[in-house]
């Protein structure tokens, strides 16, 4: 997963976290990326970045792509982008969080979590993929 300290984060951290540990339950692996440019954009600077995982709890590695390789390699879009790869780390998953956008939709269908459990247990992603909606990469120039 790949995550920023933007709107459509701030609007979805508490449901990304949640789905992180659900994940974590069955033994699926998070870590969240952070790819803008913390030197045109100080609010995303690394201390930054600590603290917003401390405020909301992290249960998982959060880590900033200083060269935007990881961004530019899986063509990352927004944050949040949600990428989930197999066992042989091949990419299964590109979509959205849930079928939520700012603000919680009751019930929702929670895709991240679906297609990561079918993942698991087939090795292969779902054939139906929606993509996710964020704030736009802060790229370096």
């Amino acid at each position: 997963m790949s995550v920023a300290q933007k709107a459509y984060v701030k609007a979805s951290i508490t449901r990304i976290v949640a789905e992180a540990k659900a994940l974590g339950e069955l033994g699926i692996g998070t870590i969240a990326i952070m790819p803008n440019d913390a030197e045109s954009y100080p609010e995303d600077s690394f201390d930054n970045m600590k603290a917003f995982a401390a405020k909301h709890r992290f249960t998982f590695p959060y880590v900033i792509d200083t060269t935007q390789e990881v961004a530019r390699t899986y063509d990352a879009q927004c944050t949040p982008d949600f990428f989930g790869f197999n066992a042989q780390d091949e990419l299964q998953y590109r979509g959205r969080l849930d079928a939520s956008r700012m603000t919680p939709v009751p019930k929702a269908r929670r895709d991240l979590f679906e297609a990561m459990k079918l993942v698991a247990e087939t090795g292969g992603g779902p054939k139906e993929q929606l993509p996710s909606m964020g704030c736009s990469i802060k790229w370096r120039h």
